[in-house]
C-alpha cells in the first residue's frame, strides 16, 4: 500500500514540478534547466514528509513533516546545505503557488454537491473569511510599503 502511495505521491508532485518549471520559466525568466536541480531537492522534501506522514503514528500533518524536513537540509551546519539553498533559490514561490492552487479550485469544483450539502451558512463564512483575509493583507502590505517608503 505505502509503495503504491509513493507513486501517486512522485507522479503528483512531478506534475506539478514541471508546470512550476514552466510558470517559472515564463514569468521569471528562469530557464528550467538551471530551476531542475531545485525542484528536484522540493520533490524530494514534499516526498519524504508524505512517506513520514503515513510511517510515524502520530496525528501530525504531513505539512508539518516537510517544512521540517526543508528546514533541516537548509540548515547551515548540515552538510550539502549550500546546495540546497542554491539550488532551491531558482524556484521562484509563486510558480510553485499556482499549480497548487488550481489543483485545489478543480477540487472544490468537482465536489459543489458536497458543498452544497453545507448549506448557504458556509458560503457566507467563507466569504468573509476571504474577505477579511485580503483586507488584513492588503493592509499589512500597505503599512509595510509605507514604513519602507515605496509608497
Amino acid at each position: 500500500m505505502l509503495l503504491k502511495n509513493i507513486q501517486e505521491w512522485t507522479l503528483l508532485l512531478v506534475i506539478f514540478g514541471i508546470i512550476s518549471l514552466v510558470g517559472n520559466w515564463v514569468n521569471y525568466e528562469i530557464v528550467p534547466t538551471s530551476a531542475i536541480p531545485g525542484m528536484i531537492v522540493l520533490i524530494l522534501v514534499c516526498l519524504a514528509g508524505f512517506i513520514l506522514n503515513h510511517i510515524i503514528p502520530i496525528n501530525f500533518p504531513s505539512v508539518a513533516y516537510i517544512a521540517l524536513i526543508g528546514v533541516a537540509v537548509s540548515m547551515p551546519w548540515m552538510p550539502g546545505s549550500e546546495k540546497v539553498v542554491e539550488w532551491t533559490s531558482e524556484v521562484q514561490l509563486l510558480a510553485l503557488a499556482t499549480p497548487i492552487l488550481a489543483y485545489a479550485g478543480i477540487s472544490i469544483g468537482r465536489s459543489w454537491a458536497d458543498f452544497r450539502k453545507l448549506g448557504w451558512k458556509t458560503l457566507v463564512v467563507a466569504s468573509l473569511v476571504l474577505l477579511g483575509t485580503f483586507i488584513g493583507s492588503a493592509l499589512i502590505a500597505e503599512i509595510v510599503l509605507r514604513m519602507q517608503g515605496i509608497i
